[in-house]
């Protein structure tokens, strides 16, 4: 896979309404360990639409990982014009700071916000446009990211080689629990 599409839960589907919550620690870990060894095979860009939660984390990074892995690029593809436009402030700085720190950023819609119809579309043209799906998520738990993993089945099951690999509740305790035998206090704030 050249290009692969990475998203996840926003943050509050997380339970996770501030960045400094230990939870983004790991969650960064694992995106970074699953990206690592997509590099390894060739990964050259991780494209995201910059939704607060685990694409912005993803999109972190991303621009963390461009500092070994030379090659490696970051495409903020969002759905339409000034999508942050209603979010908090904290969410507008990430987001802005990523955007500039991205090697390509573009709207597939040309207009601000109008219908839901904007993020259907997004979801089938950043499938349509990437080699696989990095998703966090379970199937226990749906949320925002079952829009692109229903889009990224349909391209699976019309013969497509379209992976699409899991980041699972599991990675996550996994990592957490091997983070808290390191530290005991890692999840003390």
């Amino acid at each position: 896979m050249k290009v692969v599409l990475v998203t996840g839960y926003k943050a509050h589907e997380l339970g996770i309404f501030d960045n400094k919550h230990p939870g983004v620690r790991i969650i960064k870990q694992v995106v970074k360990t699953k990206l690592i060894s997509l590099i390894e095979e060739g990964l050259e860009w991780v494209i995201i639409s910059g939704q607060p939660g685990v694409e912005i984390w993803a999109g972190e990074c991303v621009v963390e990982l461009k500092e070994k892995y030379e090659n490696l690029k970051l495409g903020v593809l969002t759905p339409f014009f000034n999508q942050e436009e209603r979010w908090k402030d904290d969410a507008k700085e990430r987001y802005n700071q990523l955007l500039l720190e991205a090697d390509f950023v573009d709207s597939i819609s040309k207009k601000p916000y109008e219908d839901p119809s904007q993020l259907r579309i997004k979801n089938q043209y950043l499938v349509s446009k990437t080699d696989g799906l990095v998703i966090l998520y379970d199937e226990d738990k749906p949320g925002s990211p079952s829009y692109y993993l229903t889009e990224a089945q349909k391209r699976y099951e019309n013969d497509e080689n379209y992976p699409i690999l899991y980041i699972t509740p599991y990675d996550i305790e996994s990592a957490a629990e091997l983070e808290n035998e390191n530290d005991p206090n890692y999840w003390v704030q």
